[in-house]
């Protein structure tokens, strides 16, 4: 059972006892992929994996982000969390709410790695976006193929033709590496039948004359040793067949 550091402390009200009882019927089914603990104990941010989920409703997200602030004099706490479906979105919520995007990394060589600068380069950006992305949809698959996809519409002004995005991450278990790519859509009922479809490849997005070339850049910053660490995923995304038992990409090796 994780340690959330709460001995000592008391609810602040009755939502924070609601949702410490919550974490303490989890258990074990909460294993900790990702944490930072401020230097001066106020407040706590996780990336938690819950395993019951995966027996749950086919498709449910498996990712818990989860934020604990304490009144360290009143001696106090308060619990913010919510699901997601891939890790790079459980980083982007715990940033909106404090957290320094470099201290919620994955640890390295632990878990599967991105394939390649592009994978590393789009994690970063959903990493970052804070308010550009807004979700609309996303799918966890545990059989085979092991996909997860998340379907958000883009605030940003690029990309007024084609606001809605499908981000797609496939895990490749033998090599223990996964990737991540960005499809472009007019609207939902086009993704989603792309998603049923997929008799084409995924629409990538338009890259205007003069915006940067973030693939090289990304690539540049991974060869020169002054990137960010990579991010990788624990979900998988698509329908689910029947409950089987759940092939973690994220387990140690």
């Amino acid at each position: 059972m994780p340690d959330y550091r709460l001995d000592g402390f008391t609810p602040a009200d009755q939502a924070a006892a609601d949702a410490k009882d919550h974490l303490d019927l989890a258990g074990d089914d909460f294993r900790v992929l990702a944490g930072h603990h401020t230097a001066d104990a106020a407040h706590s941010f996780l990336v938690l994996h819950d395993s019951s989920a995966t027996w749950g409703l086919p498709g449910a997200p498996q990712l818990v982000s989860l934020h604990i602030a304490r009144d360290l004099q009143a001696r106090t706490f308060q619990v913010e969390h919510a699901q997601h479906a891939m890790v790079p979105f459980a980083q982007r919520w715990l940033v909106a709410r404090g957290c320094d995007p470099a201290a919620i990394r994955l640890p390295e060589g632990r878990y599967s790695r991105p394939a390649d600068a592009l994978t590393t380069e789009i994690e970063e950006r959903i990493v970052r976006s804070g308010g550009r992305y807004q979700v609309l949809d996303h799918h966890t698959r545990d059989g085979e193929p092991h996909e997860t996809w998340v379907m958000v519409r883009d605030t940003d002004p690029g990309a007024a033709q084609c606001p809605v995005r499908l981000f797609l991450e496939e895990a490749g278990l033998d090599a223990f590496t996964y990737t991540v790519r960005e499809g472009a859509f007019r609207d939902g009922t086009s993704a989603n039948q792309w998603l049923i479809d997929r008799d084409t490849p995924l629409p990538e997005p338009v890259r205007h004359p003069g915006a940067p070339d973030l693939r090289a850049r990304a690539a540049l910053s991974r060869s020169s040793g002054t990137g960010t660490r990579p991010t990788a995923d624990a979900a998988r995304v698509a329908p689910a067949s029947e409950p089987q038992q759940r092939h973690d990409r994220r387990r140690a090796r």
